[in-house]
Order: C-alpha cells, then sequence, then structure tokens
C-alpha cells in the first residue's frame, strides 16, 4: 500500500475547543506525542479485499477504544489506560504498516486485539510514543501493493453507521485505512454511553463507502463529525477525508 503510514492530524472543524483534531498548533502539540499501530495482513496469494480492510481497521479503532484494558483511571485504570489517555491527550495519529507470514506471526505475539472481517484481518496495538516502536513492528513495511476491491462494495445499510469517503481524494489503502479509523473515533466520542454500549454489543457493524459528489456536498455540511486532514502524507492540508454518519447523530 504505498504511502500506508497515516499520521494525519485530522479536525472535527464543529469543535472551537483545543481538540485532537484542529490543525492548527495548540498546546496539544506540546505534550509528548503518541501513534496507535495498526497492522494488516497482505499475504501475497491472498490479500484481502480494500473495502473490507477499511472497515476492519475501523472497528479495530472501536474495539482497543471500548476495551477494558483502555478503560478506567487510578487504582481501577486498566493496563492500557494510561497510553490510551497520553495518546488523545496529545494529536491523534494512526499509523498503519503491513505483515505477512512470520512478520504477522510475530506482530501477533505482542499485546495487542486483531480483529477479523470477510477477508482481512486488522490487530491494532496501544499506543506507543512517536520514536518508541516495539522493534517487531518498526522493521514492518509502511507502502506495498495496494488493495483493490474484487468486486464493487453493495451498498451501504443506512440504518447502520456510514463512514462516507471523500470521492475527489486518491489515498492509498493504508492512508484510507487510518483516515476510516479517525471517522469512526469522532463519531465514538459523539455517541452517549448507552450510544456507545449498543454499537459495540451489535460488534460495531459499520460501512466505508465512497459517496458520490452531491452526496458528499450534503454531507460535509450536515452537522456530522468530519475529518479533515493535516497533510502530512498524501493529500493536500486541509482536505476533508471523511464524514461519520452514525444514525444516532444524524439532524433529523
Amino acid at each position: 500500500m504505498e504511502g500506508v503510514s497515516s499520521d494525519p492530524t485530522a479536525v472535527d472543524p464543529t469543535s472551537n475547543g483545543d481538540g485532537p483534531f484542529r490543525s492548527e498548533r495548540t498546546a496539544r502539540d506540546e505534550a509528548p506525542q503518541y501513534v496507535l499501530p495498526l497492522v494488516v495482513r497482505i499475504e501475497k496469494a491472498d490479500p484481502p479485499a480494500r473495502t473490507d480492510a477499511l472497515e476492519t481497521a475501523a472497528r479495530a479503532v472501536l474495539t482497543i477504544l471500548s476495551d477494558e484494558r483502555s478503560l478506567g483511571d487510578g487504582e481501577s485504570a486498566g493496563e492500557w489506560a494510561q497510553a490510551i489517555h497520553d495518546w488523545q491527550d496529545a494529536r491523534i495519529r494512526k499509523v498503519v504498516r503491513r505483515a505477512r507470514g512470520a512478520e504477522w506471526r510475530r506482530a501477533e505475539a505482542l499485546p495487542g486485539i486483531t480483529v477479523t472481517g470477510k477477508s482481512a484481518e486488522v490487530r491494532v496495538f496501544p499506543p506507543v510514543p512517536l520514536d518508541g516502536w516495539p522493534k517487531e513492528l518498526a522493521k514492518l513495511q509502511v507502502s506495498g501493493t495496494d488493495l483493490e476491491d474484487p468486486e464493487p462494495p453493495m451498498d451501504a445499510n443506512l440504518a447502520a453507521p456510514v463512514l462516507w469517503l471523500n470521492p475527489d481524494l486518491d489515498m492509498s489503502a493504508g492512508k484510507t485505512m487510518a483516515q476510516a479509523g479517525h471517522g469512526a473515533q469522532l463519531a465514538w466520542w459523539e455517541l452517549s454511553d448507552e450510544e456507545r454500549a449498543a454499537w459495540r454489543d451489535a460488534g460495531f457493524p459499520l460501512a466505508v463507502r465512497t459517496a458520490d459528489p452531491a452526496r458528499w456536498r450534503e454531507l460535509t455540511t450536515s452537522g456530522l463529525p468530519l475529518v479533515r486532514d493535516a497533510g502530512f502524507t498524501e493529500i493536500a492540508p486541509g482536505s476533508y477525508t471523511v464524514v461519520a454518519d452514525h444514525p444516532a447523530l444524524r439532524h433529523e
């Protein structure tokens, strides 16, 4: 996946505070910076379908955010809770790398969670410092062959969450996986505890689809969570990449 390293700072333009998804430099830039590593399994003979990889990556982000090891504080904090807190207290970066064979087996041996889709496997790990990657992950490739869909994806079920992609942007699979993860995370933050629990208990159903141009224009002005890229890789700074269309967040 060319440009699979995705460490953009996304932006929620509806937020007026010092949020981790704002583009301008803020106090969050002065905090120690962390990254959420994701590794997608890509075997030469049997690579995953692109859309399934995007959806599996988004679910992987939601899975680690909701895992009991990522929750709590003080004496009740899970083992990953401090790392998750420190990561979310600074810029929200995600980097997607690829692995196969022995590389994948070594990645699986590290603490993390493997999320499986129809054809994709994505392992997500607790956040690490930008310059403190485990050696097993640091050596993994950040570029390679992009992914394809053997058949066009079916129309999204609008009764479930949909992460809509900007139709005007050409992003690698890895870049898009990270952007889908950003969109899922923005939706997660906007939900109530009850809505989060319902989504989690249902197994985080979601779809990732490219919007048609007319629909995209409507989505970007709908008030739904919107990801805007900082432009570190592949695309121009300020580009809107994903709209997180969760039914509970729609303004009827």
